[in-house]
C-alpha cells in the first residue's frame, strides 16, 4: 500500500510539474533594447521616453522604471527642467546594475545624461543658456565622480 501511495504521489507531482509553465523570462533582446534606450542621441532619448510613457507594453522585459530623479540635487535647478534627464539616467544605472554590466556601461550612461542635459539647454539663449550649460556640466561631473555610490541611481 505504501509503495502504491508513493507511486500515485509521484505521478500527481509529475503531472503538476508538467502543467506548470516556467517563469516568464525576459525576452532575449532585452540587452539590445536597454542599449538602444541609453545612447547619447535624441532618438535614443525619445524612444526611452515613449516606452516610459507606455511601460505596460514592456512589462515582459522586467525593466526597473523607478527613479528618484536627480537624487539629492534639485530636479529643476534654477528652473532648468532636468528631471526627465535624471529619470533616464536612473533607468540606465538601475537596469545595468540589475544586469551585472554597470561598470562596462557607466561612462556611456553618464555621457548620455550629459547629452540629455545639453539638449535641455538648447531651449535657451544668451546668459540663460550659459547658466544652463554650466549647471549641466556640474551635474555631469557629479555623476562621473559619485555615480557609483549607492545614493546615485
Amino acid at each position: 500500500m505504501r509503495s502504491r501511495l508513493t507511486a500515485v504521489t509521484a505521478t500527481v507531482v509529475a503531472g503538476i510539474v508538467a502543467l506548470a509553465t516556467p517563469a516568464a523570462a525576459a525576452p532575449a533582446d532585452k540587452p539590445q533594447v536597454l542599449s538602444s534606450w541609453t545612447q547619447t542621441s535624441a532618438t535614443s532619448y525619445n524612444s526611452w521616453a515613449s516606452a516610459r510613457a507606455n511601460q505596460g507594453s514592456w512589462s515582459a522585459y522586467g525593466f526597473d522604471w523607478s527613479t528618484d530623479y536627480c537624487s539629492s540635487s534639485p530636479d529643476n535647478p534654477f528652473g532648468f527642467p532636468f528631471q526627465m534627464s535624471c529619470a533616464r539616467h536612473d533607468f540606465g544605472y538601475r537596469n545595468y546594475k540589475q544586469a551585472g554590466t554597470f561598470s562596462a556601461n557607466k561612462a556611456r550612461l553618464d555621457d548620455a545624461f550629459y547629452a540629455d542635459l545639453k539638449r535641455v539647454c538648447t531651449r535657451y539663449s544668451g546668459l540663460t543658456r550659459t547658466s544652463c550649460d554650466s549647471t549641466a556640466w556640474t551635474y555631469y561631473q557629479a555623476v562621473k565622480a559619485f555615480g557609483s555610490s549607492p545614493a546615485i541611481g
